[in-house]
């Protein structure tokens, strides 16, 4: 299953952002592992290391580098996430008549 991993580089001098996307490939239902978006990034050219797993937020190995750091911003596996609201739930049993 395919993964479009949408993310931003940032740049220093001048602040700039480009966003960008990536692939991975992976199982039915799963999202990419971090070693997976590490390896990813080096095959487009960011030798980098991931510095916060909660926000996936990577900064570069080599001090040398010209970018700040990469921060995910999204990862698209094409599957719909369906979350319950329960409050709109609430309202409506209360409202709508009861069927026995």
């Amino acid at each position: 299953m395919e993964c479009i991993v949408h993310f931003q580089v940032i740049y220093p001098q001048p602040q700039e952002r480009k966003s960008l996307r990536g692939l991975i490939f992976v199982g039915q239902g799963q999202e990419p592992a971090n070693h997976q978006l590490t390896t990813m990034f080096k095959d487009m050219g960011f030798n980098v290391r991931l510095e916060d797993e909660a926000q996936l937020l990577f900064k570069p190995v080599d001090a040398s580098a010209n970018f700040e750091y990469i921060r995910v911003t999204e990862l698209d596996t094409g599957e719909e996430v369906y979350k319950e609201d329960k409050d709109l739930k609430s309202i409506l049993e209360h409202l709508l008549p009861r069927r026995f």
